[in-house]
C-alpha cells in the first residue's frame, strides 16, 4: 500500500496549501525534493485537521515561510489561530473635528 494514500491532497485542502505546496515545488530544483516536504505538510493534517493546516499555509505564504519545518512550528506555536488575513478594514475611518489624523504629525 502507498504511503501517500492514505494523505488528503492539497486541493483537498484549501486553496492555500495547494498554492504552497506548488511554491515548494517549484523552489527546488527538482520537483522529488519537494515531495518529503510537501508530503509532510500533508500528513500534518492527520494531527490538527484540514482547517487548521489551511490556515497555517496561508500564514505561512502571508510571512514567506514556505518549508515543512515553519508549518509545523505555526501549528504547533498555535499561530494559524490568531491568523486574520484581513489586513484591510471593514468599516470606514471616523471622521470628526477632533481627529487630528496622519498630516497633521508632518
Amino acid at each position: 500500500m502507498d504511503a501517500a494514500a492514505d494523505q488528503p491532497r492539497a486541493a483537498d485542502v484549501g486553496p492555500a496549501t495547494a498554492h504552497l505546496i506548488e511554491t515548494i515545488m517549484h523552489a527546488k530544483p527538482h520537483p522529488e525534493q519537494g515531495f518529503r516536504a510537501a508530503l509532510g505538510i500533508l500528513r500534518l493534517a492527520k494531527s490538527y485537521g484540514g482547517v487548521r493546516i489551511e490556515a497555517a499555509c496561508l500564514r505561512g505564504l502571508d510571512i514567506g515561510a514556505s518549508t515543512y519545518g515553519s508549518i509545523a512550528s505555526i501549528l504547533k506555536n498555535g499561530l494559524d489561530k490568531a491568523f486574520h488575513a484581513d489586513a484591510e478594514p471593514t468599516n470606514e475611518p471616523i471622521r470628526h473635528g477632533n481627529i487630528r489624523g496622519r498630516g497633521y504629525y508632518h
